[in-house]
């Protein structure tokens, strides 16, 4: 018993006295934390330097843009061809994804040989030997004579520009065929393969292994956004947001990025950590000076690596007794299978003795227990290596989705990977040391690289086909020259027709008069009252112009308007806004003054004076009952003898567009035009006395509210309504009207975004075919969320939250086609408005008979100030279509309360004018 603990005392001193001396002889070799997170802020500076237009070409982590722009969804489905060419052997694989709509891949694959002739000789040669490989591959399944989508696993740096397009920057590997290097990979083998009369082949798709492997674990995880490869040579890729990435065109969404960083250190940023067995290493390999952070830890070299260490220390005399033998002075005769199998768990000690027996050497029990240390120490530090780098992509992922804790998974391939017994949980530990806010899963790839590259054929093959799909549902709101001139002249006519007496009732621009006969002329003073009632807020305002200086100062209170009082009774409704008049009057100490009031209703009336507004009909939500066909002023006096509290004069009643109108025309004697584009569209103008046969005389001006939202309300726009249109129309609280109105403003359009994004998901091009309760709310998807949509940097953060509230769980590629349509539906509203302003300015043009008319347009608008491409497409548009006409557009920044005011004012200066004036 005692001679058994003697033994094992024994072997113990003798394991830690080996241990040790390989320490002090390896301590280069040893990596603290510290380094390591050194190392990872080193790699995160290489990767911006690749991502960058400017600093690319000098940086050695070369960044490269692979144009696979998503993973897979689970609806991809089809046969495809994929090839795999990039180590000792080249394989050709037929799969078949999601048979029968079961997300399930089959495959058939065969190897093929790769000679050194063939891989090292000439370039037409290797894809000549590559094409008929598929040929032979094709025969023996029977697939001749068939159409196949392929992708090509290609596993060298590529420089790409589109998705089936790779130039070769280098061979690395053992691979250095001629006259391949700076030629586009992808064409070489199409040439080869039209050799063959009877493949028929469309190869949509170039793929680096590590992408391909990222694509194969994506397929199954759809939490995959990193591949990595650690086998033969070493690699990693990742999804990349395309506003960081200058290298490619375009902002929107993601883009997977193959680092290459095999080539980290190249440019000397590994200096300090480099060995003298890794600069003996280098100077015997096929590209000294290359691929430097790749032979410190892939599968290639780690053999090579132990095989220099142990001639050196046998040199040494600290192993084998200082006897070398002339195997182990021969390069590669110690592979890293042999590593694997010398760190094994058990029998480790006992392949060490064999695989150094067959080395010529006679080893000790002590050259064993040093020998698996080594081996040790030089895998140990590969797997630290791939940590550093890996981590500092994962902290890149994690900081681009501002994410206090990231989850995600890694996909994994390779043979050191998977043949290294320690390998794994030796990377997966170091790994979650350095990045303790990311939860990462390793996945390994059991298909490999070549399933990936069928599953980016596929996901490729699925986007192009719904691409076709969403392009149609675009393409109806892409509106034509020919359409906006069509609108405009239509608009045209309905100017005119609602002017003339006999052709006004059936006219749908009904062209009320507004009986606002002038503009201010800035000798406007006195104390006003102004009421603005237009939507769910109500504002009361106190108003006081000093004249001569053009000074106006105002004072203001908003009040909500509650949904039972909108649509509850029309006393109910002028009770309520004679209560909010007199809580404001409290909160400004005017209870008992005498004011003149000025109400600015942005509702449709018919005027016969300028304090008098027979309500034509609600629009906007209202549906007050006992109010259409009365006069609101009327209304509102009785409301205000009710209430008994206060002495108050209504001058005039008033549209808000009348009222933007007359706002700015205080600023700019030139403007004499009126625009609202907010939560309702309209227009007013000055139009000449004499054209105006639904009012008496004919000298002067005077505005007129076009009431243009009811244009198309005779079917005449119907050629360019969409089923959505008609869907949100049907749906409305007034069907069949305001249908001008329902394509232009705030109200509406993201009713017909909902309406859109319903009907793609139904067609399965959306959110997983899912459709969410909350998108099927009518009136869930609020105008303002296109605004924020479509703002340029921070786009597809607020599209997928957004869609988040809506309960949607979008992928990259949803919110990039949710803000597609955002696109569309905008921008199609603001060239409809720009048609109705053309056909306003241009007749003011010909009215006067101007060659060119210069002229200022008011405009107030929560669309028009908030959406941050709907101002200028409109103004673009009125350019295009009127380039006779050089209109200035001048934000009404106090809104149409003051402008009631100001009317008020004109029109108490116009009563107190002497007769005749």
């Amino acid at each position: 018993m005692f001679a058994v603990h003697l033994m094992a005392f024994y072997f113990t001193k003798l394991k830690e006295d080996q241990i040790k001396k390989v320490d002090r002889f390896l301590y280069h070799m040893r990596l603290s934390d510290e380094t390591l997170l050194d190392i990872m802020t080193r790699f995160q500076a290489e990767m911006q330097k690749g991502l960058g237009k400017d600093t690319n070409p000098t940086a050695s982590v070369k960044m490269l843009p692979t144009f696979v722009r998503a993973i897979p969804d689970g609806s991809e489905n089809g046969e495809f061809l994929s090839l795999d060419l990039g180590g000792s052997k080249f394989r050709v694989l037929k799969v078949q994804v999601s048979e029968e709509g079961k997300q399930k891949v089959q495959m058939e694959s065969q190897f093929y040989p790769t000679p050194n002739e063939i891989i090292q000789g000439n370039g037409s040669e290797l894809f000549v030997y590559v094409a008929d490989c598929v040929a032979d591959f094709m025969k023996t399944k029977g697939l001749k004579n068939k159409k196949f989508p392929l992708g090509l696993t290609f596993s060298f740096p590529c420089r790409q520009t589109k998705l089936e397009e790779g130039v070769l920057l280098s061979w690395t590997k053992k691979f250095k065929a001629r006259g391949v290097q700076d030629t586009d990979v992808v064409n070489c083998l199409t040439k080869a393969l039209k050799k063959h009369k009877d493949i028929d082949v469309d190869i949509l798709a170039l793929v680096n292994d590590t992408v391909g492997t990222m694509m194969t674990c994506a397929y199954d995880d759809p939490y995959c956004e990193v591949g990595v490869i650690i086998g033969t040579g070493t690699n990693a890729c990742y999804m990349e947001d395309m506003s960081n990435i200058d290298l490619v065109e375009g902002d929107e969404g993601r883009m997977c990025i193959n680092t290459e960083w095999g080539a980290f250190g190249d440019d000397g940023a590994l200096e300090d950590i480099r060995t003298e067995f890794d600069l003996d290493l280098d100077l015997g390999s096929l590209n000294p000076g290359k691929q430097l952070f790749e032979k410190m830890i892939s599968g290639l070299y780690l053999g090579e690596l132990v095989r220099l260490v142990l001639l050196k220390m046998a040199k040494a005399g600290l192993l084998f007794g200082g006897k070398i033998s002339s195997t182990l002075h021969t390069k590669g005769k110690i592979e890293t299978r042999h590593v694997a199998a010398i760190e094994k768990y058990k029998e480790g000690l006992a392949n060490t003795r064999e695989i150094l027996t067959d080395l010529g050497l006679e080893p000790s029990e002590a050259d064993c227990i040093a020998v698996q240390h080594v081996c040790t120490i030089v895998s140990f530090r590969s797997a630290n290596l791939c940590a550093a780098a890996l981590a500092a992509i994962l902290t890149r992922l994690r900081e681009n989705k501002k994410l206090p804790r990231l989850r995600t998974t890694v996909g994994v391939d390779g043979t050191l990977y998977k043949i290294h017994p320690q390998y794994p949980k030796r990377l997966h530990k170091v790994v979650r040391k350095l990045v303790p806010n990311c939860d990462v899963r390793f996945l390994l790839s059991e298909s490999g690289s070549t399933k990936g590259a069928a599953m980016v054929t596929a996901v490729a093959s699925r986007v192009q086909a719904k691409r076709k799909q969403i392009d149609r549902v675009l393409a109806l709101f892409r509106l034509t020259q020919e359409q906006l001139v069509g609108v405009q002249d239509k608009m045209r006519a309905e100017l005119e027709y609602g002017l003339k007496r006999d052709t006004h009732p059936l006219a749908t621009v009904k062209m009320l008069p507004t009986y606002v006969c002038g503009m201010p002329d800035g000798t406007e003073k006195g104390k006003f009252l102004a009421l603005d009632l237009g939507g769910t807020n109500f504002r009361v305002l106190l108003v006081k112009v000093r004249s001569g200086r053009r000074s106006v100062r105002m004072y203001h209170k908003i009040f909500a308007v509650p949904l039972e009082v909108m649509q509850g009774t029309g006393e109910e409704l002028f009770d309520h806004i004679v209560q909010c008049i007199a809580d404001f009057l409290d909160y400004m100490g005017l209870k008992g003054a005498p004011l003149p009031l000025g109400f600015t209703f942005s509702f449709p009336c018919r005027q016969t004076s300028i304090d008098k507004g027979t309500l034509i009909e609600w629009t906007k939500g209202f549906k007050a009952t006992d109010c259409e066909g009365e006069d609101m002023v009327d209304m509102l006096r009785e409301a205000i003898k009710r209430r008994n509290e206060f002495d108050l004069d209504i001058v005039a009643v008033v549209n808000d567009t009348v009222g933007t109108m007359m706002t700015c025309g205080y600023e700019d004697p030139n403007c004499e035009i009126g625009l609202i584009a907010g939560t309702g569209s309209n227009a007013c103008y000055m139009e000449e006395m004499r054209n105006i046969e639904l009012v008496e005389g004919d000298k002067g001006l005077m505005c007129i509210n076009t009431e243009w939202g009811g244009f198309g309300d005779n079917g005449c726009i119907n050629d360019i309504r969409t089923q959505y249109d008609k869907e949100v129309d049907e749906g409305s609280l007034n069907p069949g009207k305001q249908r001008y109105e329902k394509m232009t403003s705030g109200m509406y359009l993201g009713e017909i975004v909902r309406q859109i994004l319903i009907d793609l998901t139904k067609q399965g091009l959306l959110f997983r075919g899912q459709i969410s309760e909350r998108l099927r709310t009518r009136g869930i998807f609020e105008t303002k969320f296109l605004s924020q949509i479509e703002s340029d940097r921070l786009a597809l953060l607020q599209v997928r939250r957004i869609l988040q509230q809506l309960g949607l769980d979008s992928t990259c590629e949803d919110s990039i086609v949710v803000k597609e349509v955002c696109g569309a539906v905008s921008r199609r509203a603001a060239q409809l408005c720009g048609a109705g302003m053309a056909a306003i300015v241009e007749k003011k043009r010909e009215d006067q008979g101007l060659e060119h008319l210069k002229i200022t347009v008011g405009v107030d608008g929560t669309l028009y100030k908030l959406h941050p491409h709907f101002s200028w497409i409109l103004q673009e548009t009125v350019k295009e279509l009127a380039p006779r006409c050089d209109v200035t557009f001048m934000l009404s920044e106090d809104g149409s309360g003051k402008g009631a005011a100001l009317i008020t004012a004109v029109a108490k200066r116009l009563q107190q004018a002497p007769k005749g004036k």
